[in-house]
């Protein structure tokens, strides 16, 4: 068993069995890898070495980024702050946040914060931000076929995220030195976007919890990033759309005293979009499972108290 990875160029060409090949993943295992999208290596590369320099940095320089009480929104979050739901222990990982560039007079501002920059890494916004509108643009094409594979236009979902309050997310999980830590740098957990996209899930480590209850690794070959369901869209969805737990295991051995990085990019709607469920999302077999509707920024902030950012 593993999950499935598809060659998204297939949606210019061959789309009716690739939105059927991409429904069929996604109600599967919540996870698929998406190759072919166009992304250039070098950008993901020169986005990673900003990155790498960041973490690099020292303390006492990366806590000035820090922004105390801003539940992590924008800039830096100390090792070991964020943990997982119902997790005794915090993830042992430190973390940045880019969001999305705003219009002059948006209406967002007062729940979408401006960015904050790393003076120390010069070409950090220009890469960080390249790569964030790279994987925006993706991500606006999965959902385009998760769409048409629940009989919704194909365009339902782009004005509902065209300023939706993503983030993109360079993380650095620093090596384990010591053995009284627990067996996992990322707690078991749900994410709580529409979709995830993950640049970076080459090095060994992520696991999705199957619908048979085993622990299943993923890892990825070649231009591959891994889109998995947020419980955003599992909402809406009415969980025709599953948004599947996942976590981060250190690896054994020797393995385990490297340092690790990856990129998630969490997708999300629009602040003011109510997630409703989908009336298509409902049957005799599948009733509404959420009967009360929330708007996507009050479910972000229940879930941030929830994982002890605010």
């Amino acid at each position: 068993m593993a999950v499935p990875t598809l060659d998204i160029g297939r949606f210019d060409h061959d789309r009716e069995a690739f939105v059927a090949d991409l429904g069929a993943a996604y109600r599967e295992f919540g996870f698929c890898g998406i190759s072919g999208h166009g992304i250039r290596p070098q950008l993901i590369d020169e986005a990673y070495q900003c990155f790498y320099d960041f973490f690099a940095l020292p303390d006492e320089v990366k806590r000035r980024y820090h922004v105390p009480g801003g539940g992590g929104a924008r800039g830096y979050t100390p090792f070991m702050v964020e943990t997982a739901k119902d997790s005794r222990y915090a993830d042992l990982k430190e973390f940045w946040h880019v969001g999305r560039e705003l219009p002059d007079g948006s209406s967002y501002r007062e729940v979408m914060p401006a960015n904050l920059w790393p003076a120390e890494v010069p070409q950090f916004k220009e890469k960080a931000y390249a790569l964030y509108e790279a994987l925006d643009q993706l991500g606006t094409r999965v959902l385009r076929a998760l769409a048409l594979h629940i009989d919704l236009p194909e365009d339902f979902f782009d004005d509902k995220t065209n300023f939706g309050n993503s983030i993109l997310r360079p993380i650095h999980y620093p090596p384990i030195t010591t053995p009284d830590v627990p067996n996992v740098r990322a707690g078991a957990h749900e994410d709580i976007n529409f979709i995830t996209l993950l640049v970076g899930a080459s090095a060994e480590g992520l696991q999705v919890l199957t619908r048979q209850g085993e622990w299943l690794p993923v890892t990825t070959q070649g231009d591959a990033i891994v889109v998995n369901i947020g419980d955003m869209l599992q909402r809406l969805t009415n969980h025709v759309y599953p948004s599947t737990t996942h976590r981060v295991v250190n690896p054994p051995g020797e393995k385990s005293r490297q340092p690790r990085f990856s990129v998630p990019f969490f997708l999300h709607p629009n602040p003011d979009f109510l997630i409703d469920v989908l009336p298509g999302c409902v049957s005799a077999e599948n009733p509404s499972r959420y009967p009360t509707a929330i708007t996507a920024h009050g479910y972000l902030m229940e879930r941030l108290r929830e994982i002890k950012l605010i």
